[in-house]
């Protein structure tokens, strides 16, 4: 019965920190999609200019990235009489949409300039809130956004800068950028934000393999502490480590469990160590130490938590296994990038639960151990 109950609570245990280290790499995959490798910007202000001479210098040390312009800002978004506050994000032309590989394309398309004409790639839940078609010539929409020197009070007309522009596309990516981002080329971004050769951050897409950690200590040496460099885990450093301070406490917790689990083998042990009081004094009269019986008790739990710890992990990988081939636990809500629990298993997780039972059942087999060992020293 105690072998059973370890190998349930291995098994819960693997199982749950293989989820964990999915739900890990999901996030790592949704918000790093469309983030880059490294972004750059200010540590104290909004905008700033990058001249051509720093730029071409830090293309030849990275020779393998590309490094874009941008500009990320709110602005107010209208389509005849809707209007919602949006997320624009604008890009220079040396930006391609492929650089986010999980971001799909629903309708329409992703280009953001044609023939000379600026367009915009929406998000998808912006295009339900506003309610417009993305191929049709009639859909225009505007672009808000108050004027730096411009007075509400005095004149409401002039406070703000306006600019249309035509959707291209719709996307779906993660229901945080669906709801609010949108778009645009950085030219257009430029006129309605009224910031000339302004930009609010530098992005890096590293080519092909590149140590961007490196690549991190080479900007930094070229920018100075006026600029902060931030590599793609940075970005969203909060939300990752929040998974894993999760996933720690559950280890820990899990590991109560087992102890509890475990404590049927305390319960056997002491029962065996009483009624084996004549077998003890046998072994005894045979020449066997105190310390030899102490280690028969020992030796008797490590069995019963080994055997059902290695049951545990056994049924633990073929139960991981099956969900990442097979996907047969749903989540219960269709997403555009996952409807299955995302598990990944990790060495590191099989080896450290198995410590933590070696530990509790050492701690469980102890002291009945010590007992037995205790009757064979009073029949010395």
């Amino acid at each position: 019965m105690s072998m059973i109950g370890v190998a349930l609570g291995t098994m819960a245990l693997i199982i749950t920190l293989s989820v964990f280290n999915g739900l890990e790499d999901l996030i790592r995959s949704i918000y790093s999609s469309f983030d880059p490798e490294i972004k750059i910007t200010l540590v104290e202000g909004k905008s700033f200019e990058i001249d051509s001479l720093k730029l071409n210098q830090m293309q030849s040390e990275i020779p393998n990235a590309v490094f874009v312009r941008c500009i990320e800002d709110n602005a107010l978004l209208k389509f005849q009489d809707k209007q919602t506050i949006i997320k624009m994000k604008a890009f220079s032309d040396n930006f391609s949409f492929s650089f986010a590989q999980n971001m799909k394309i629903i309708e329409g398309s992703s280009k953001l300039t044609d023939f000379g004409k600026d367009f915009c790639v929406v998000g998808a839940g912006v295009q339900q809130k506003l309610g417009f078609a993305i191929q049709n010539s009639y859909t225009i929409l505007q672009f808000w956004y108050p004027k730096a020197d411009g007075n509400m009070v005095q004149n409401p007309q002039n406070a703000f800068n306006s600019e249309t522009i035509f959707p291209s596309g719709a996307f779906v990516l993660e229901k945080q950028y669906d709801d609010s981002y949108v778009f645009v080329p950085l030219s257009f971004a430029s006129k309605l934000l009224d910031y000339g050769k302004k930009i609010t951050s530098l992005e890096v897409y590293i080519k092909q393999d590149f140590d961007a950690e490196v690549a991190k200590q080479k900007l930094a040496l070229l920018l100075g502490s006026k600029y902060k460099i931030m590599m793609r885990d940075e970005l969203h450093q909060s939300m990752i480590r929040a998974i894993k301070v999760e996933k720690l406490f559950v280890y820990i917790i899990f590991c109560f469990i087992l102890g509890v689990c475990c404590l049927n083998i305390f319960f056997t042990l002491s029962m065996l160590a009483i009624e084996k009081k004549a077998d003890i004094k046998t072994l005894v009269a045979m020449g066997a130490s105190p310390n030899l019986v102490q280690q028969i008790f020992l030796f008797e739990g490590y069995i019963s938590g080994i055997v059902g710890a290695s049951v545990g992990l056994l049924l633990g990988f073929v139960i991981c296994y099956l969900q990442q081939t097979f996907e047969f636990i749903s989540m219960g809500t269709e997403t555009a990038l996952i409807n299955a629990y995302p598990v990944k298993m990790r060495v590191s997780d099989f080896i450290f639960t198995g410590i933590a039972i070696l530990v509790i059942t050492f701690i469980i087999s102890y002291l009945p151990a010590q007992k037995a060992k205790k009757f064979a020293s009073t029949y010395r």
